[in-house]
């Protein structure tokens, strides 16, 4: 796209999603810290019974998807505590960590392709590349963000969650 005499990408970057996902995970932490009684609200999202528990699962998550990308060992999600809220966020902070490496260096091989050993994937889609895995990897948390939005709202207590896009600082 060409605006005046200058050449704009109109396509949104890696790093702008990774902001996004940060500033997200953020605001959903700071939520929690100022309503610690709502970690114990039902959800039945994702397999969990509880607030607490679908944060355990959003953030171990992006730390799975992340050890994935950088070709390091799997996370053993049994073996990931049922919380504090503190631990359970650095998770997502360690997963952040991970991929602005990976986005940081030059050299890395997006389109190498992992190896998944999932039951959940259809065979044919568990060999996606490594930008997919994390165009995955960053995209999971919106749709949960959505979701936990929407309970707690419904549940009396609105967040103010701005989670669209547009809301956004990664993107001018």
């Amino acid at each position: 796209m060409r605006v005046g005499a200058i050449n704009v990408n109109p396509a949104i970057t890696l790093d702008e999603l990774l902001i996004w996902h940060q500033e997200s995970s953020r605001f959903w932490k700071d939520f929690f810290d100022a309503n610690p009684a709502l970690l114990e609200l039902p959800c039945d999202i994702g397999r969990t019974t509880n607030v607490m528990e679908f944060l355990r699962h959003i953030w171990a998550v992006d730390l799975v998807w992340a050890r994935r990308v950088a070709g390091l060992e799997d996370l053993d999600r049994e073996k990931v505590p049922p919380g504090p809220l503190d631990l359970l966020f650095g998770l997502h902070v360690e997963a952040a960590g991970i991929l602005r490496g990976a986005l940081n260096n030059a050299s890395f091989d997006w389109e190498r392709r992992l190896s998944l050993d999932v039951s959940w994937l259809p065979p044919e889609k568990r060999n996606p590349t490594l930008r997919k895995a994390l165009v995955h990897a960053l995209t999971h948390g919106p749709r949960h963000w959505a979701q936990l939005a929407t309970l707690v709202r419904a549940a009396g207590h609105p967040s103010g969650f701005k989670g669209d896009l547009l809301y956004s600082s990664a993107l001018a």
